[in-house]
């Protein structure tokens, strides 16, 4: 897989040298010449340009039409926005992942502006946060296809329908818009069965409508 990465920082680097790893035809542009003469020699195997991405000339210099992958991973939101833009409007490339900096801009990150994927480190780490703190509260942990889907969690508490009433899965009759993934109890995560009951502090790990991720409340929130 031929895939293109925008900006030479400490995250451009890592997926560079990781998709290498995995065999995969990497090319990534950096903006600062001095910057990306150091990482020609850093990333073997590595295509390095010194090039700013979010010039149209630059990309198609890159070959950007025959790539199957850009990720926009700049330290600039702006920067990722444009790329992202060119990448998919101009080159029509058929995966586009952006690098979201500063969260507050998230709901710039989507198919108007190219991006299939979104990886949003604040967010993520927040998540994380309110994950080991949080029971009885609906955690977004990704967002899917485009933003139309959510990976969501909740941790269950003692007062929570699906624990307090000892219901099914089946019995809990979840609207189609959601789907539980998987349970995790313990250590041990569980696959889901009609049968399966809940307890005090599952982790319900569930897929849902990016519109509807708040319809599963009644049965897993109190």
């Amino acid at each position: 897989m031929r895939v293109v990465i925008a900006g030479g920082g400490s995250v451009g680097t890592a997926i560079a040298l990781d998709l290498i790893d995995r065999h995969h035809e990497v090319t990534l542009l950096e903006h600062n010449s001095d910057t990306a003469e150091r990482l020609k020699s850093l990333l073997p195997g590595v295509q390095v340009m010194a090039a700013d991405a979010c010039e149209y000339a630059n990309l198609s210099a890159a070959d950007l039409r025959s790539a199957d992958v850009v990720i926009a991973a700049t330290g600039d939101d702006e920067d990722n926005l444009v790329v992202s833009w060119l990448s998919k409007q101009e080159f029509g490339v058929p995966r586009v992942i952006a690098r979201i900096n500063n969260s507050r801009n998230e709901w710039l990150f989507n198919d108007t502006w190219g991006v299939d994927i979104s990886v949003s480190t604040p967010a993520l780490i927040t998540s994380l946060v309110d994950e080991a703190v949080e029971v009885g509260s609906i955690i977004n942990l990704m967002d899917l296809a485009q933003g139309k889907m959510k990976l969501i969690e909740i941790t269950l508490a003692a007062n929570a329908p699906a624990v307090a009433g000892g219901l099914t899965l089946d019995e809990l009759r979840l609207p189609d818009s959601t789907r539980v993934v998987t349970v995790v109890r313990g250590d041990q995560p569980l696959t889901p069965q009609p049968t399966m009951r809940f307890i005090e502090h599952d982790h319900v790990i569930l897929i849902a409508r990016g519109d509807a991720s708040h319809e599963c409340a009644a049965a897993f929130i109190a």
